[in-house]
């Protein structure tokens, strides 16, 4: 019998693009179904009753919730090809702390520019560029966050990328300029073809960012 993997997800969302790239470096096959989340569908209230969030992963009729939840369930289940974790268990836990990291402090930032005015759009570019700062120091000279291959904070934290050519147009900043280690990161990630393919144009994301904005923000 075939396994049947269907996600749930929303194309700009960074959440889901961790989980689009775990299943590419897996080489699983899937159901993609995009989400209207104005109207969400019936399958993805069923399948996260609690936070009818996305992105879910439903895997032979049951759902995986939250994005790096997801991905270690993929990393533990599909388990004899790129790991994405890795093995020692004191590595493990500071994977886990970087990927938290990301997903704690980064997404706040990006909605702190693209909701605020003024001052307040002001303090949340000063807060991001502090916490990509940070990042890029935990980088360091390494190739990628685990060392010499792409792991599973490289994995939780280069979705985020594809929304940096909005920040740096809202907030009028560069981000190389700020954090060249992190930007040669980027592109080095890039590299991968499960990055590559995933990771939507910085252009239309700066679109949809522009008219999410419209919502919040009376220019």
């Amino acid at each position: 019998m075939a396994e049947e993997v269907i996600l749930l997800d929303f194309w700009p969302s960074p959440f889901g693009m961790r989980v689009r790239i775990a299943l590419a470096e897996k080489g699983i096959s899937y159901q993609y179904r995009d989400e209207n989340l104005q109207d969400k569908s019936p399958l993805l209230l069923q399948m996260n009753p609690v936070h009818k969030k996305i992105p879910v992963l439903v895997h032979n009729g049951k759902p995986i919730c939250e994005s790096l939840n997801i991905v270690q369930y993929i990393d533990e289940f599909w388990n004899g090809k790129s790991a994405l974790l890795p093995s020692d268990p004191y590595q493990r836990a500071q994977a886990r702390f970087w990927a938290d990291y990301t997903d704690k402090m980064i997404y706040p930032c990006i909605r702190g520019i693209y909701t605020g005015k003024g001052e307040e759009q002001e303090k949340a570019k000063k807060e991001f560029i502090e916490v990509l700062k940070v990042l890029e120091g935990e980088l360091g000279d390494k190739p990628y966050f685990g060392g010499d291959s792409f792991g599973f904070v490289d994995l939780s934290f280069v979705p985020f990328c594809s929304w940096f050519y909005a920040m740096e147009e809202l907030g009028k900043f560069s981000i190389e300029a700020e954090c060249p280690k992190l930007v040669g990161w980027v592109q080095r990630c890039m590299e991968k073809e499960s990055v590559a393919k995933t990771l939507p144009d910085q252009h239309k994301v700066c679109d949809f960012v522009l008219q999410l904005r419209k919502k919040f923000v009376a220019e």
